[in-house]
């Protein structure tokens, strides 16, 4: 059987893969610590599980539009003016099968043939092959820790090409947990309104937020600026939701309705029960947020002053998102039991087999000196996760 070419040049998501192994091990009755996944550990709050059991009970278990129903996009327009300071009409607005559903959507209605799309590194593992998937060239421009891992406006300008189709900015960012201010955000608006290029702007941890960062909407810069941007949010990270497959993007209409059409040729519309617990998420009370981000915000310090009391380890503190991105490079060359630590993904394959801890490798997000841990878990698994990787990394020799 021949394979279409698009398939040769992908690999499955990396965090996924990590985390289906860590389950896989204990499923076997092995004690695997697990930091692969970028899950809440919460579980969804009840007023919105209640409102999924009325939607079953009240027979809303049919066909909804392809886009949303009007009442979920009602309530996320209300959203993103709230919180966030934009306007948007009914025929601006897609929810889909997730927020991953959501970016494979904008891909599938902009890039094409010939385009190229500027994403900074480190990245979320799936925007470069989603790019590839849609038969386009992801350009990986490299940012730095001392930069806070923010792309400036300098060094996007310099990627900039007459092939240039968008720019995918992640804020706060997964693997980094580091964010753009409002500053970074008009430089970055700047260059992309001069030129012309959309900006796709992913802001799924929006609400998990540390040390007074605000999240700030590069749509909400100007209004040459929200005619590029497609705006991306969810509920799997905030509300604790992932398992319930819902994501939705806002932008200009004619994108909006090439993402429709080419979800009404796909998945159709977005689950009908979902859409209901939905709207519960985003209208109903709020207060369990800052309880969920407080925890985070325990288990972040604990994590990171653990990680940098290591020799040859030192990590960023930061600002968003449940995830610590560890520098480990200075143990590179090291080894263990005959084998030398050559890269990130030895030292995370070292990390499984040796203390049974599971992390991501930093060369899934194109930096290969790091690795990423998610705190989305218990204090206590934390700890013991803790106390097996400072045993194994000092082991190493």
């Amino acid at each position: 059987m021949s394979l279409a070419n698009r398939v040769m040049g992908i690999k499955p998501s990396p965090t996924l893969a990590v985390d289906a192994k860590a389950k896989a091990m204990k499923a076997e009755g092995i004690d695997v610590v697990g930091f692969g996944a970028g899950e809440p550990d919460y579980d969804t709050p009840d007023n919105i599980k209640d409102a999924a059991v009325k939607a079953i009970k009240d027979g809303f278990t049919k066909y909804t539009p392809v886009p949303g129903t009007d009442e979920l996009k009602k309530a996320i327009i209300a959203k993103l003016k709230a919180d966030n300071g934009l306007d948007y009409e009914l025929s601006e607005v897609i929810v889909s099968t997730g927020a991953k559903h959501s970016l494979y959507n904008i891909a599938q209605a902009l890039y094409g043939p010939g385009d190229e799309v500027i994403i900074p590194a480190p990245y979320w593992v799936s925007y470069p092959d989603q790019v590839l998937l849609n038969d386009a060239k992801p350009v990986i421009v490299q940012t730095k820790e001392g930069n806070g891992f923010v792309l400036t406006p300098e060094a996007f300008e310099a990627a900039i090409t007459k092939n240039t189709k968008a720019m995918i900015l992640n804020s706060p960012s997964n693997p980094t947990g580091l964010g753009y201010d409002k500053k970074a955000l008009e430089g970055i608006a700047a260059v992309a309104v001069k030129h012309g290029v959309y900006v796709v702007s992913d802001e799924i941890y929006e609400k998990i937020v540390y040390d007074g960062f605000r999240h700030v909407s590069i749509a909400s810069v100007s209004p040459e600026m929200k005619a590029l941007t497609i705006t991306v949010n969810g509920l799997s990270k905030s509300h604790a939701m992932t398992g319930w497959r819902l994501g939705y993007a806002a932008g200009p209409k004619d994108v909006i309705g090439a993402m429709t059409k080419i979800q009404s040729q796909s998945t159709s519309n977005p689950c009908s029960i979902t859409q209901k617990a939905a709207v519960e998420a985003l209208m109903g009370p709020q207060g369990f947020i800052p309880v969920m981000v407080a925890e985070f915000d325990k288990r972040r310090k604990y994590i990171v002053g653990r990680l940098n009391a290591i020799p040859g380890v030192s990590c960023s503190m930061p600002v968003g998102a449940f995830y610590a991105f560890p520098k480990v490079s200075p143990l590179y060359g090291k080894g263990f039991g005959g084998k030398t630590i050559k890269g990130s993904a030895d030292l995370a394959a070292y990390l499984l087999d040796e203390a049974k801890v599971a992390v991501v490798s930093g060369d899934a997000f194109g930096a290969d000196e790091y690795i990423r841990l998610s705190y989305a878990t218990s204090m206590a698994v934390i700890e013991k996760g803790m106390d097996r990787i400072e045993a194994a990394l000092n082991a190493l020799a």
